[in-house]
């Protein structure tokens, strides 16, 4: 074992205790694969992050993101919290105002998003690796999955941009909040749900994230099912350049996302409080 410089943040959230926890292990060199998933089970959070050093010559860091259930290929709130405390604990991007973080879909790049005078930060949204329509035989798992008819879903697409996340459409914010899923029938499924705030609210749209395989009911705040909505709703003329998602309402949590289209581009934005600072026996 081997003392390792250890980090706990809270996502998505500038009040602490509001957003999506993530532990982020500083020193993850040397790690075996099996010792990274068990330090994810044992935190039971929905991910656990360890900071390596790179191996694409363009990246200043190489990330691994873990759940209970499993390593994930890329995340919202890990890649931002993570960035954060490789930040805080002395990195400096090869490039100024600029980070490119590796991971499994690829480089990432994170920078700092002003809003009123406040710096937040960002990463673009990774391509959606598949879109369109769900198939059939899952579009009927997924009303299931959601205790719901068909008039009662807008449409079920894909967002997938790494997580293999789908996400459907509901009529209203308060019908998102609503919702109890049946957890057995949503087994198999990375499923997203989104609804619209009447038009004046501070937040424009609800959304909430479902991945039981993971050993994650629901999640908390999720960057990576926001940074797909966000590119299939604006591709869709059904969001705004810019705008902020509440996610966490059902877990009594407050996350905000901040979405903001810049050209071609997507960032998906949020705060990062810092929580526990100290070390690890790994």
């Amino acid at each position: 074992m081997q003392t390792r410089r250890f980090a706990q943040v809270d996502v998505f959230t500038a009040m602490a205790l509001r957003g999506n926890p993530l532990a982020v292990v500083i020193d993850g060199e040397g790690l075996s694969d099996a010792a990274m998933a068990a330090f994810a089970r044992w935190t039971n959070l929905s991910e656990t992050t360890f900071i390596l050093p790179p191996t694409d010559a363009a990246a200043d860091y190489r990330v691994r993101i873990f759940t209970p259930g499993g390593e994930l290929p890329f995340a919202g709130h890990p890649t931002l919290g993570t960035a954060h405390c490789w930040l805080a604990n002395g990195g400096v991007p090869k490039t100024k105002g600029m980070l490119v973080q590796e991971c499994g879909i690829g480089l990432v790049r994170v920078k700092r998003q002003a809003d009123r005078n406040k710096e937040r930060l960002a990463f673009a949204a990774p391509a959606l690796r598949r879109s369109g329509p769900v198939e059939p035989e899952l579009h009927a798992q997924v009303l299931r999955s959601l205790r719901l008819s068909a008039e009662d879903v807008l449409d079920v697409q894909w967002v997938d941009n790494g997580p293999a996340w789908m996400a459907a459409r509901l009529k209203s914010a308060s019908a998102v909040l609503d919702l109890k899923p049946d957890f057995v029938a949503m087994q198999g499924l990375k499923l997203g749900v989104v609804g619209a705030y009447p038009s004046g609210s501070p937040q424009q749209f609800e959304v909430r994230a479902f991945v039981p395989d993971l050993g994650v009911p629901e999640d908390a705040v999720t960057g990576s099912l926001n940074a797909g909505l966000a590119l299939w709703l604006q591709g869709a003329g059904l969001a705004p350049a810019k705008y902020i998602a509440a996610q966490g309402a059902a877990l009594s949590r407050a996350g905000r996302v901040h979405v903001q289209r810049e050209g071609d581009e997507v960032w998906v934005g949020g705060d990062v409080t810092p929580m526990i600072e100290g070390v690890v026996r790994l």
